[in-house]
């Protein structure tokens, strides 16, 4: 079953596969840099996607996705993932970052992360990611995949700030035991105050590393953060070691993709694009309309506040992505993320419905993956642990 990121032209499903690298330089594998730890997933023979120029394992042709989707769910797993961290300081930092987040980025206190959508002036949504502040005159934003940096760049004129690369790569470790794992790696134990959305400076083998408590699975985790001039290896052997103990293993996004649907994490470009308002997918509490004047408020105001954006779980089938949805042999919707899900036993996927009047409880018909046309219940996201009570640590929940 292709992943709903693979490049896929009619029938035909392109990925990337890792060949050795010959002596040359190559402009074409320096435009598409892999993760400095690709090497811990080569031995399961990784498929890659481009993700923000970079390459981002998709699936491991040894590993059955459904077998590390319980790993992740039961014990932990390890990913290397392609957000892009761009860094925003300056002493006018907070005050450019207002203008183009939805939410008020004064509220983010130092040591703290928050989630953070950008708008066109149209109200559609142009990026979604975490903000991270440093300091009080220097944030990190990392982001889903485009070209977003350009437009902190635009959008910082008349303002005394800097936009800068970090060159910073990015990882998670999620998972029940996610947490045991941090407090093995990490040279002085868990930190101190490390509560959710928090972030952290700590050192891993001797290398330093911001972490935060983040993570696109809805299970307990972290994310970890790592520059240029650190030993990238040192770091990722530190941590592997740490959680074997604990069943720890690399996972590709094929294997989170089914538990981030069940969460209702959408995925930038594929669950949203730039014709969607943050209303229209679910994300209206993400908007601050009583904050200052920021780019697309005025057309957010005067937006349609409902939802079109809900879960859908199909028994027997993954639902087909695309026009797929229907209601009485008409178009209802389209399908815009799937998979199947090993904990409900079903397909599950994302969708945005064409009539607010349809939602949670409405039953439709979708065309699946295997050509059939099965009946299909619409649902809330997250389809359980509404109140995120797992990834906030909260509630052990291990199926």
């Amino acid at each position: 079953m292709p992943h709903p990121n693979s490049i896929t032209h009619s029938n035909t499903t392109f990925v990337v596969k890792p060949i050795a690298a010959d002596a040359g330089a190559s402009e074409f594998r320096q435009s598409m840099a892999p993760h400095p730890l690709v090497h811990q997933e080569l031995p399961h023979d990784p498929c890659f996607g481009v993700y923000n120029r970079r390459l981002r394992s998709l699936e491991y042709a040894r590993v059955r996705a459904d077998d590390l989707y319980w790993r992740l769910r039961r014990q932990v797993g390890l990913s290397h993932t392609g957000e892009l961290a761009t860094e925003i300081r300056g002493s006018d930092a907070e005050a450019m970052l207002n203008r183009v987040f939805t939410r008020e980025v004064s509220r983010v206190r130092v040591g703290r992360c928050s989630y953070q959508i950008a708008c066109l002036a149209d109200g559609g949504m142009l990026m979604d990611g975490i903000l991270l502040r440093l300091a009080p005159d220097r944030f990190w934003y990392a982001q889903g995949d485009g070209e977003f940096p350009v437009w902190l760049r635009a959008h910082a004129a008349g303002f005394d700030v800097e936009v800068l690369d970090t060159r910073v790569w990015i990882s998670q470790v999620q998972g029940p035991r996610s947490m045991d794992v941090l407090a093995a790696a990490a040279d002085d134990g868990m930190p101190e105050r490390f509560g959710y959305f928090d972030l952290a400076h700590v050192r891993i083998g001797g290398q330093p590393v911001v972490i935060s408590r983040t993570g696109y699975t809805s299970e307990l985790g972290w994310e970890f953060y790592f520059g240029a001039d650190a030993d990238a290896e040192v770091i990722g052997e530190r941590i592997m070691a740490a959680g074997e103990q604990y069943g720890i293993h690399t996972i590709p996004a094929a294997a989170t993709n089914a538990r981030r649907i069940e969460g209702g994490l959408l995925f930038s470009g594929t669950d949203f694009d730039d014709s969607v308002t943050p209303f229209a997918a679910g994300l209206g509490a993400m908007v601050d309309l009583e904050k200052p004047d920021f780019i697309g408020k005025a057309s957010l105001a005067r937006a349609d506040k409902r939802c079109r954006t809900w879960g859908l779980q199909s028994e027997g089938g993954v639902p087909r992505h695309g026009d797929s949805l229907l209601r009485d042999g008409e178009s209802a919707g389209r399908v815009l993320s799937s998979a199947w899900s090993p904990y409900l036993d079903r397909g599950v996927a994302i969708v945005r419905l064409k009539s607010s009047t349809h939602g949670p409880g409405s039953r439709l018909q979708v065309e699946c993956m295997d050509g059939q046309t099965r009946d299909a219940q619409v649902c809330e996201l997250p389809m359980y642990d509404r109140a995120r009570e797992i990834p906030r640590g909260k509630r052990e929940m291990i199926p």
